[in-house]
């Protein structure tokens, strides 16, 4: 009965397998967007960046609006010190397409969008004197401002700033209740590292370290308890293989290559189903998987203190469950209590916490559940793995105009924060705020093949520095140190973290298993033979 529970818990575990892998990303938010449609050139060559307008009526400081630059005019400060604080005048006629009535003194005018191209309203602005042009979105969305193929006069000297359709009324009402309102304009840059993305590295390589020792354990123990019934010569050696294997989930080569498949249209069904409604699905999925990988946790980790041995190894059968530990249930309630409390309460600012302890627990647990028995399986795990992670961040646009990966990650269309099925934490030092994040997928293929390389020296007696799991741990915690590198080098924008994790861990023990005369072993053998010191024993007395 115990075996069936374990059963059912690794079925739960790999029906949400790929789901929890369909989004592998680290991500820090862009405040540098590149656009292909509308190229680059003499006068109209700006990036698309953020920018920053806080405002005040009279003296007193108010809403903080986030608009885009326009792809001409020139380059905002990037420091608010240094950024003038100007008064808001309303454009008449409110588009600016021809002269305005009101005469301008340095002031920052707000217009309209539509009815003529936005160079020549900012031309139209720059004659009529204003300082700088805010143009309204006519939707809640921020549009990036461009100049037209056939357009001449682009050589505009004041800055251009397109805000969404909601700022743009907020400012319009309060001018025409004749309030004076002031506005700064600066686009501040992203600090080279910011200390989230330090911690994220260190929540990351520590959540593979704790899965691999937990993995390797239970193999050890395992490989213990065979050679036990095989030196005894019992009976029940015919039933060891089974009851080894329960609640443990081998990949094979099949299976490794149908991930890519099944895992990209998991990732296509986010995509085009990414609505509220949805979001609060996968919030569901994610709180019953974190609920079920913290109690596992827990209880595996109480279960050795001596105060919890008794309530362990006790059971009690449960309907529908089979024999459940009284430890089990005892725990299981404050699992459940902690991810309802977290889902209801996900918006609040410090509700990432319990999203990163369920997201942890269910990580740990699936590592411990669903194993790699080779190096053969998983380095075609992490190859296709490698492909599918470039092609839904990169290839994808030229068949979706957009990164499906990123857009999945961000939560786009849902009025949500980002889908749970990612570890993140608040950007401390970054003006901009927001998260850094890393999707589940980065942390547990990689995990899959570092935990074989741990039970493989522990099978093997090996030695750390003799084994191969020290090696695939920095590896991986190198790939993934690039992959940081790589995003603050692209100003934030999305990166595919098995791009550079990926040729670091798998080269790391494909180079070291040649070297040491293991590759044959490792590539096809794995595990198995491995598993048992007494077969070991014989082949070598032989």
């Amino acid at each position: 009965m115990e075996g069936a529970t374990k059963r059912s818990r690794a079925v739960l575990e790999v029906a949400v397998f790929y789901l929890i892998f369909s989004v592998s990303l680290v991500f820090a938010g862009d405040i540098v967007h590149q656009d292909d449609v509308a190229p680059k050139r003499p006068g109209c060559d700006n990036n698309f960046v953020l920018v920053k307008v806080p405002t005040w009526i009279g003296d007193n400081e108010e809403e903080e609006f986030v608009g885009v630059g326009a792809r001409f005019g020139p380059t905002l400060e990037s420091k608010e010190k240094d950024a003038n604080k100007s008064r808001v005048a309303l454009a008449d006629p409110p588009d600016c397409c021809s002269t305005p009535k009101n005469k301008l003194t340095g002031e920052v005018i707000l217009v309209h969008r539509g009815n003529c191209s936005f160079t020549a309203k900012a031309n139209v602005a720059e004659a009529a004197g204003a300082s700088a042009i805010l143009i309204v979105n006519n939707q809640t969305e921020l549009f990036k401002m461009v100049c037209e193929a056939d357009e001449a006069d682009v050589q505009i000297r004041i800055p251009a700033v397109m805000l969404p359709q909601d700022a743009g009324a907020s400012l319009e009402e309060s001018i025409q209740n004749k309030l004076n309102v002031y506005v700064q304009l600066y686009s501040p840059k992203r600090p080279l590292v910011d200390v989230a993305e330090v911690f994220l590295w260190l929540m990351a390589v520590g959540t593979i370290l704790c899965a691999s020792y937990w993995s390797a354990w239970t193999a050890r123990e395992a490989a213990i308890e065979q050679d036990k019934i095989l030196k005894d010569a019992s009976d029940e050696y015919l039933n060891t293989e089974s009851s080894r294997s329960n609640g443990v989930v081998d990949i094979n080569t099949t299976s490794a290559v149908l991930f890519v498949v099944i895992a990209s249209c998991f990732l296509v069904m986010l995509y085009k189903l990414m609505s509220y409604w949805f979001i609060e699905v996968l919030v569901v999925l994610f709180a019953i998987g974190g609920a079920e990988g913290l109690q596992t946790c827990l209880v595996a980790l109480l279960s050795c203190f001596r105060w919890f041995e008794h309530a362990a190894s006790t059971f009690v059968k449960v309907p529908f469950l089979g024999a459940v530990s009284y430890l089990t249930i005892g725990v299981s309630p404050f699992c459940v209590a902690f991810a309802v409390v977290w889902a209801v309460k996900r918006r609040i600012s410090f509700a990432w916490i319990g999203q990163d302890i369920l997201g942890i627990a269910l990580i740990v647990t699936v590592i411990q559940i669903i194993r790699v028995p080779n190096l053969k399986v998983g380095t075609i795990l992490l190859s296709c793995a490698f492909l599918y992670d470039i092609f839904w961040v990169f290839v994808s646009k030229w068949w979706f105009h957009e990164s499906v990966m990123i857009m999945v990650a961000r939560g786009d269309k849902s009025g949500e924060d980002g889908i749970p099925m990612l570890l993140k934490i608040p950007r401390m030092f970054d003006p901009w705020g927001g998260y850094s994040i890393i999707g589940f997928g980065d942390i547990i293929l990689p995990g899959l093949l570092v935990a074989f390389s741990l039970r493989y020296d522990w099978l093997s007696n090996k030695s750390l520095r003799a084994g191969y799991f020290l090696w695939a741990m920095i590896a991986y915690g190198f790939g993934l140190l690039i992959t940081y590198v790589a995003l603050n080098l692209m100003d934030g924008h999305g990166q595919p973290a098995l791009l550079y994790i990926v040729p670091f861990t798998v080269g790391t023990l494909l180079t070291l298993g040649k070297q040491r005369g293991d590759l044959r072993h490792l590539w096809s053998k794995g595990e198995p033979d491995r598993f048992c010191p007494h077969v070991q024993l014989q082949s070598s007395e032989q």
